[in-house]
């Protein structure tokens, strides 16, 4: 939804060069995590149990609930997304029937109710069965998108911008780099893996690489595609460019919910992780947040926090403003996992024997 718009503020090259930056962060830190998964049992919390069990209780406090923060503001930020991909059904209803509908937030509002009955009422595993059909959507979508032969080909492509007044590059790094953290929902299920030495290597590194590769395909794909100011202005192009324009708003919705379901899963558990150790002061606090279901231990005392957190930064409605908070965390957690790595390397603690290793840090 933001990769048009950051093409043409900043043209393929520059968008590329933001691809490549957000990896150089992801790519080493998946190599940590794989390292760290092979040494020892991860159990729940994902990151947050690497960190902890690696640095200690005292420091890992501050950036456990960072760490938990980023997850959940993440949920509202795929939220409002979700509501943005609605925007060509919204004007055509306002078109056909006058509803004046204007703020994007009477799709998201109501859509967080609806995620938020699902994951309470169902939990985890829920939302693992309805992401195989969501990737399905996802998929036919970005097929659909890559084949597609636009009408808007600019008659000489640049790959620069000549947009006047352009955003700061790391303004749009901040936007885009959301899109890079999925490394960090995949982790914190660890605890629901059957063998996650085994699956966590796996399940970071390869979709972190090709992820890469269809970022840098799409940021292509803008650029023959379409005009700078046609790029900026549109944030629904891809449907212009696509061979079936429905097939975007629906593959867009389809990208936003999964991410969306996936934070919405993770989160609760990292703060389910921080109850079990007594992080905060108060062991009534630490007792509330680490309670789950009888049944399958679901944290369902996190995931009210979770949801709470989300509907606030959902009322607050800018997307731009959402991504730019979720960055910051998102960076402070994988520099903690790569400094684990980096520390048990150069102490030659007798005890750090990962089955995987990568020596990511050179």
């Amino acid at each position: 939804m933001r990769f048009g718009w950051a093409v043409g503020q900043i043209g393929s090259w520059g968008v590329i060069g933001v691809i490549l930056i957000g990896h150089i962060i992801t790519i080493p830190t998946a190599f940590a995590v794989a390292e760290i998964a092979t040494n020892q049992q991860v159990q729940g919390g994902g990151a947050y149990y690497i960190i902890s069990r690696s640095f200690g209780f005292n420091i890992v406090g501050a950036i456990g609930l960072a760490l938990f923060f980023s997850q959940a503001i993440s949920v509202a930020f795929y939220i409002i997304a979700f509501g943005e991909a609605f925007e060509s059904v919204i004007n055509f209803l306002n078109d056909n029937y006058q509803l004046g509908i204007e703020d994007r937030r009477w799709i998201s509002i109501p859509s967080m109710a609806i995620l938020s009955i699902i994951i309470l009422a169902k939990g985890a595993n829920m939302g693992m069965k309805a992401l195989y059909f969501v990737v399905a959507i996802l998929l036919t979508s970005l097929v659909f998108f890559f084949i597609g032969d636009s009408l808007l080909k600019p008659h000489e492509v640049h790959f620069h911008s000549h947009i006047p007044n352009n955003l700061n590059f790391f303004f749009v790094l901040t936007i885009i780099f959301p899109a890079f953290t999925g490394l960090a929902a995949g982790l914190g299920l660890s605890g629901d893996l059957k063998d996650p030495k085994k699956s966590i290597p796996r399940g970071t590194l390869c979709p972190t690489i090709v992820s890469m590769l269809v970022y840098i395909a799409a940021a292509y794909k803008f650029t023959i595609s379409a005009s700078p100011e046609e790029l900026v202005a549109d944030q629904l192009i891809m449907q212009r460019i696509a061979i079936w324009e429905p097939t975007i708003p629906v593959g867009l919705a389809a990208a936003s919910l999964s991410s969306a379901l996936g934070s919405i899963m993770v989160a609760p558990r990292t703060l389910q992780a921080i109850g079990y150790d007594d992080i905060f002061p108060q062991k009534w606090l630490n007792l509330w947040f680490a309670k789950g279901k009888k049944a399958d231990n679901e944290p369902i005392n996190g995931s009210i926090v979770t949801i709470i957190i989300a509907f606030f930064f959902i009322a607050i409605g800018d997307i731009n403003f959402v991504a730019q908070i979720i960055s910051m965390f998102f960076m402070v957690t994988y520099a903690a996992i790569c400094m684990v790595s980096f520390l048990e390397h150069f102490a030659a603690d007798p005890a750090y024997r990962p089955t995987f290793r990568s020596k990511w840090y050179k």
